[in-house]
């Protein structure tokens, strides 16, 4: 089989992500595209009229700003009408932007700014010390501080005439760059007709109407936001909710004060919510797409505190839409999903491979880097996703772990995943990481990260060894626990196990331990 086959992927002619906001405000000029939740608990609404508008004014403040078609823009803004305006205008100009963690330090954000040269860079306001030191990079860049609370547009609005270009589907929109969780981030380029596109799959996917609510807690700078949220909405003409952070506390309330139907969260947030959140009454939701596997305790409390049944996905920034869903049908909470309407997924090897045409439904590339782009896929033509998976007789997929997630352990291969479930499913554990650490006689073994459900009274080694004992063969039992308050992660969840290894690497004298 070649990425080729699927005929119902290769009939979506490509549309620039342009094109599909300008239908959007011609058909729902006047229904409300944004809801925006300041961090005072009031209110900015915009109707895809009223947004469109706005962005033309920002259009104007950019042109003043010298970008131009095939200019990039530098964005290290949270959650805020601000960096929707400036990603809609950029790209309806043929600009592309470059979305960095606003929380980073500055030699991230500088090595973001050298690496893509952008014409314009956009900040808060009150991270504006941090931002300007990482821009002395590029002394020439032109800076506007933003104040994001207020989800004010005034700083970016200009005067400057705006004649619309041609924009092609294949032309860049984004560059994003990966979390970094195994090594140094990847510049990973999105194109107009990406966007589209996992907009068209994701709306389908969800049968999304014009009526839907999505609301978006996560962060804008990361794909899952953009992808699966406001792309997805902007298609179907529906509505978006943005809140400025998210809040475990505060999330199902949200949820209810906005009347969303739609949301998308990762595993760790939706942990968050269950130990801080309590149920509310009011919930509307009637869809949750959420990332990596919950326990099935969790799950259920969940669904309960939610309204409906999660559905889990998988996708990465490489991918562009989720191509493995759960259906809406009976969802199987363990599962990452059924091959996504539209997309190609295979298992070789154990390994998930995805098909598709790089700068359509692929990624188009890594950032100047051809090499690595050319290493990321196989000879046939399918992405390396580094992922594993097995498939059951359903086509329902079970993540496996990644390549680096399967320890040799005296020539035994151990999924480190297999030990974290059973890990998670003790009564007193919120969660838990797995790594490899060297080992004289075995090359490696397990040793475990755990973080306890409640701090004050947290498991002891010997319960822990003696539950994995019960449930895992002699290879797989974890050497070592060490009790975390909170495991180290990206901003959007994902655990940077690299800094546990090094952590389990080093000599027990450095540690500590």
């Amino acid at each position: 089989m070649s990425p080729t086959a699927d005929q119902s992927q290769n009939s979506l002619l490509p549309t620039a992500f342009t094109e599909v906001w300008t239908r959007a405000v011609d058909q729902r000029p006047d229904s409300m595209f944004l809801v925006f939740e300041r961090p005072d608990g009031t209110v900015a609404t915009w109707t895809y009229e009223q947004f469109d508008a706005a962005i033309a004014e920002v259009a104007a403040g950019l042109i003043q700003r010298g970008v131009t078609p095939g200019s990039s823009m530098h964005l290290a803004l949270t959650n805020t009408p601000a960096f929707l305006a400036l990603w809609l205008a950029a790209n309806r100009l043929g600009a592309w932007i470059v979305p960095s963690d606003p929380m980073g330090k500055a030699p991230e954000l500088a090595d973001h700014i050298e690496r893509t040269r952008p014409q314009a860079g956009f900040c808060a306001a009150d991270r504006a010390g941090v931002y300007r030191q990482a821009a002395a990079v590029s002394p020439d860049l032109a800076i506007t501080e933003v104040d994001e609370a207020s989800g004010s547009l005034d700083a970016l609005g200009g005067n400057a005439r705006v004649d619309w270009p041609a924009v092609g589907p294949r032309d860049r929109a984004a560059v994003m760059f990966t979390s970094g969780t195994t090594g140094r981030p990847k510049g990973v380029e999105i194109t107009q007709a990406n966007y589209a596109f996992c907009g068209q799959v994701m709306a389908e996917r969800a049968d999304l109407t014009p009526d839907d609510r999505q609301l978006v807690v996560l962060p804008l700078f990361h794909a899952n936001a953009p992808y699966y949220s406001f792309a997805s909405a902007i298609w179907t003409g529906a509505s978006v909710a943005l809140m400025p952070a998210f809040s475990a506390s505060g999330f199902l309330a949200q949820a209810a004060r906005h009347q969303a139907t739609c949301a998308s969260l990762f595993a760790a947030p939706m942990r968050m919510i269950l130990a801080r959140g309590a149920p509310v009454d009011g919930m509307a939701l009637r869809h949750c797409w959420y990332a990596q596997n919950i326990a099935d305790d969790q799950y259920d409390t969940l669904a309960q505190w939610l309204g409906c049944r999660p559905r889990q996905l998988y996708g990465m920034t490489e991918t562009i839409p989720a191509v493995l869903t759960e259906p809406a049908e009976n969802p199987v909470p363990s599962s990452m999903g059924q091959v996504t309407p539209g997309c190609q997924v295979i298992v070789r090897d154990g390994e998930v491979l995805v098909g598709g045409e790089p700068g359509t439904t692929l990624f188009a590339g890594y950032l100047d880097d051809p090499e690595t782009t050319a290493a990321s896929f196989t000879t046939d033509g399918w992405f390396r996703t580094g992922d594993r998976a097995c498939v059951d007789s359903d086509g329902r997929h079970y993540f496996d772990g990644r390549h680096s997630d399967v320890l040799k352990v005296a020539g035994e291969n151990v999924s480190t995943v297999e030990v974290e479930s059973v890990l998670a499913s003790h009564p007193a554990v919120l969660e838990a990481a797995v790594v490899g650490a060297p080992d004289p006689l075995r090359d490696e073994v397990p040793v475990a990260f755990v973080v306890p459900s409640e701090p004050t009274s947290p498991p002891t080694d010997e319960e822990l060894a003696s539950w994995c004992q019960e449930r895992l063969a002699k290879a797989k039992l974890p050497r070592s626990f060490t009790l975390m308050v909170e495991l180290p992660r990206t901003s959007v969840g994902k655990i940077r196990k690299f800094l546990l290894r090094q952590e389990a690497e080093a000599p027990k004298e450095a540690t500590g331990r």
